[in-house]
């Protein structure tokens, strides 16, 4: 990612917000399970399991499936459409925010948390090369970890002593995302997903701009 041009790492920026907002707003809104925070959603699995909490333990193990899910639609969306992948990927993505939202005005409720999940899974496709996601945009542990190598070598002079500023960079994005988030469905409730529609719909037309140009090449 270090080595990306301006273009790619704001767009990476942009999209992790993206899943940071998502992200806390299924958590505001449903008891504290995640859109794109598997390990935490993991965590409740197994929470669930160890103090015999049906309920949750069920909830979370269908969000990490319909999560997994998104993937695999990920893929096969990567492998039809090659280098207009992005665009196809973030089209995607956009139509499952709509029906998230759409859902949501009328029964809000657990089937709005697995389409946003599946959304999020599809998300985490955009920056692929050879089958490989070589940007996670909806879990930071990764970046953090990157980030604090990065800054682990350019402290013993190993490294660009700026490498490790994509991955802060990244890590504020959906921090970002989720104060904004959070704010919004405490104003405005399940509408509040109406806003992740319009910014994935700007995501996607700058994505396809770009693309044209090939500045996208990640």
């Amino acid at each position: 990612m270090h080595r990306t041009e301006s273009p790619l790492i704001a767009v990476a920026v942009c999209l992790a917000a993206l899943a940071g907002f998502v992200d806390a707003l299924a958590f505001t809104s449903l008891g504290g399970f995640f859109a794109s925070f598997m390990s935490g959603n993991s965590t409740r699995l197994g929470v669930g399991l160890g103090q015999g909490v049906a309920a949750d333990a069920a909830t979370a193990a269908a969000l990490v499936l319909s999560f997994v899910s998104g993937v695999i639609v990920a893929s096969v969306i990567v492998r039809a459409a090659r280098a207009r992948h992005k665009e196809a990927l973030m089209l995607a993505v956009t139509g499952l925010l709509i029906l998230a939202a759409a859902v949501a005005t009328v029964v809000p409720g657990p089937l709005v948390l697995l389409l946003l999940a599946a959304a999020m899974g599809v998300e985490n496709g955009v920056f692929n090369r050879d089958g490989e996601v070589t940007i996670g945009l909806t879990y930071m542990t990764g970046s953090l970890v990157r980030m604090g190598q990065k800054m682990a070598d350019a402290l013993m002079g190993t490294g660009d002593r700026w490498d490790w500023m994509p991955y802060l960079a990244l890590w504020a994005g959906f921090v970002a995302g989720a104060v904004s988030g959070a704010a919004s469905q405490l104003r405005w409730g399940w509408s509040a997903l109406w806003l992740a529609v319009a910014v994935s719909a700007a995501l996607t037309v700058a994505i396809a701009r770009l693309s044209g140009r090939r500045v996208l090449a990640a």
